[in-house]
């Protein structure tokens, strides 16, 4: 093993001497391959979209799951975006925006077509999956596929003073 010296020893050949089958190197292979790809934060819109919730981040309640029920604090950092019409945020499983018009929504993060991220434009106010081309008006209504199913809504109240937004299903 002469490579193994020189250090120029390759994967598979590695992996070969330690006495795995071609299936078992396969597998291997396939699965470095697509967690190389699932790690790419290129395609996530918010690549950290809630920095957890408690004491002093902005956010308590129930962010993720089937029962979304919380409320954001907007005095606070990075959440005092959401105070400028145009911008949105990933807060756990939900996407917020204020519109251009100046209305809050709270849809669904993920594509109903293939489960991917989705984000909002306020250059069109719309939502639109990166992924497949997929938009969905703010309504969360499909206005161009592939997607067929609409995202799924939640209700937006906001304080009167305008510094908390909750958001539940």
């Amino acid at each position: 093993m002469n490579s193994i010296d020189q250090g120029n020893m390759k994967r598979g050949e590695f992996l070969r001497s330690l006495g795995l089958s071609t299936s078992t190197l396969m597998a291997f292979w396939c699965l470095g391959t697509t967690m190389t790809a699932c790690g790419s934060s290129d395609d996530d819109p918010d690549p950290n979209p809630d920095p957890g919730t408690g004491s002093g981040t902005g956010i308590s309640g129930t962010t993720t799951g089937t029962a979304i029920n919380f409320t954001v604090d907007m005095t606070k950092s990075p959440y005092n975006e959401l105070k400028t019409a145009g911008t949105g945020k990933v807060i756990g499983d939900v996407l917020v925006a204020k519109t251009t018009g100046g209305s809050y929504v709270a849809l669904s993060k993920i594509c109903t077509h293939e489960g991917n991220p989705v984000a909002y434009r306020s250059s069109s106010n719309d939502v639109f999956c990166q992924s497949h081309g997929s938009t969905f008006s703010i309504a969360g209504a499909v206005t161009n596929g592939p997607a067929a199913t609409p995202l799924k809504t939640y209700i937006v109240t906001v304080s009167a003073d305008g510094n908390t937004l909750t958001v539940k299903a």
